[in-house]
């Protein structure tokens, strides 16, 4: 699978088991510009465990790179269900556009719906997904740490 990024030096292509490193670096470091109180260094395993098992039962992690060959990101969705798990840009990368780019390649992969939930008080992101046509469908709690989310949801325009 191969999506057109924002910018062509980019290159977009499904993780290889020699992307770990940099997943988790590029995940906790994300992670750590959002919520800098929590140990996100002590989650890696947890992720990489977290991202196989979705993988497991379908979904797919496609990594972004720049023209160094450096990860700048990553998303894993499911297909069969528009699951949208993870995506996430380097915070030295933070609105380059590189975000849309991964939700691009993700409608590429789910092109009838995208559904995710988001930390309701993740402003940044919140208005990031809005921005890209998501609609707010309703609330839940994160699984680990208990903070509120709200489920967001994207489908094609009819028309």
């Amino acid at each position: 699978m191969n999506v057109p990024p924002v910018d062509a030096s980019l290159k977009l292509r499904a993780r290889v088991e020699d992307d770990w490193t940099s997943i988790l670096d590029v995940w906790t470091a994300s992670w750590r510009a959002t919520y800098p109180e929590i140990d996100f260094d002590a989650r890696r395993a947890w992720l990489m465990r977290h991202i196989r098992d979705l993988e497991a039962v379908g979904a797919v992690t496609l990594c972004l790179f720049d023209a160094e060959s450096t990860l700048a990101g990553f998303v894993v969705i499911n297909p069969t269900d528009g699951w949208l798990d993870q995506i996430c840009v380097g915070p030295d990368r933070f609105g380059a556009g590189l975000g849309a780019s991964l939700l691009s390649a993700a409608r590429n992969v789910s092109p009838n719906l995208i559904r995710l939930d988001v930390n309701a008080d993740n402003h940044r992101a919140i208005r990031f997904y809005e921005r890209d046509g998501f609609l707010r469908v309703g609330r839940g709690a994160n699984t680990l740490s208990g903070r509120e989310t709200v489920v967001m949801e994207w489908r094609p325009q009819a028309g």
